[in-house]
This record gives structure tokens, sequence and C-alpha cells, in this order.
């Protein structure tokens, strides 16, 4: 008896399994593969093929050592900004949650989850504490009427009364009516 190793079926064609089965969907495909050495008539760039492997290598690692450079500076001065805010600050976190409110706006974080609004794109922030428990509620309003709520576990319930203050603070400082 003979017998088959593998599938017997045939791979299915059609627009549901190929996009490029329907035309206009995806853009054309070139007919020359990227691996196609020109013919003796085309020019190619001499400048890059001429270049020796050694040299190539040095200069495509400069190149990396300066983006990286680039990128550094850049996060220190990010950093130096974020450090020095000018005017009230109010930031609150947990394990899990945390919200930072200043001259900027404000953001969420929630595990790996993060939104940023500025302070044009909202319509209200509200604050609620429990009358039982130590999770302090801070929800943010949209003028498109989306709200986006947080928790924050409080070490003690004392702390309510001092993250009420200090976000009315940055409230009042940046927030306008």
């Amino acid at each position: 008896m003979e017998q088959r190793i593998g599938s017997s079926s045939q791979p299915l064609e059609g627009a549901g399994f190929d996009p490029a089965f329907v035309p206009g969907l995806t853009s054309p495909v070139s007919a020359e593969p990227d691996d196609a050495e020109p013919e003796e008539g085309e020019e190619s760039a001499p400048a890059e093929d001429a270049a020796p492997a050694g040299a190539a290598g040095q200069d495509a690692e400069e190149r990396d050592e300066a983006e990286t450079e680039a990128k550094d500076e850049a996060k220190n001065k990010a950093s130096d900004e974020e450090e020095a805010p000018e005017g009230p600050v109010f930031e609150a976190s947990d394990r899990r949650a945390r919200i930072v409110a200043d001259r900027a706006g404000v953001r969420l974080h929630l595990d790996e989850e993060a939104c940023e609004f500025r302070w044009d794109e909202i319509g209200a922030v509200e604050t609620e504490a429990p009358r039982f428990g130590k999770r302090f509620t801070i929800t943010v309003h949209t003028p498109d009427r989306r709200w986006y709520p947080i928790e924050i576990e409080a070490t003690a319930r004392s702390r309510f009364q001092e993250w009420e203050s200090q976000l009315d603070a940055v409230l009042d400082a940046y927030f306008e009516d």
C-alpha cells in the first residue's frame, strides 16, 4: 500500500487568503528581484559599492555611535525638563497606578497602559475619597463626554487630604474653566 507523507490538500487561493489576489489592493510587485545584477549598460551607485568593506563598517559604527549619543542627549534634556518643572506638580502612585499633573497636562499610568491629556483636552477633573478603604479615585473628563478614572491606593487615609490640596493647587494654576 502506498502512503503519502504530508498534507494531501492543495493550498487555497483567493482574496480571503491573499490580498494581492484582488487587483489594486496592494502595490504592484517589481518584476526585478532585489539580488539581480545590473546589466552592462546600466549605471550603479559607485560611491557605496566601491568603498571597501572595512571603511563601510567603520562608517556604520560611527553613525550608530552618533545616533546613540544624540538619543542620550535628548533623553537628558527631557529628564532635565521633567526634573525642574515650573509651578506646582501633583504626583501620586501605588504599585500599579500613577498620576502626574503638571504644566504639560495630566498623565495616567495603569500597569503598562498610559494616556496623556493636555490642559486644553480636559473638560473636568473629579476626585473621590471613599468612605471606607484607602483607594483614592481621580477621574479625568474630556469635552467629548468620555472619562478616564484611575484609582490610587494610599498608605493611609490621611494622604487623601494632602493629595486633594496638591491637586487643587495644580488645577488652580493650569486649568482654565
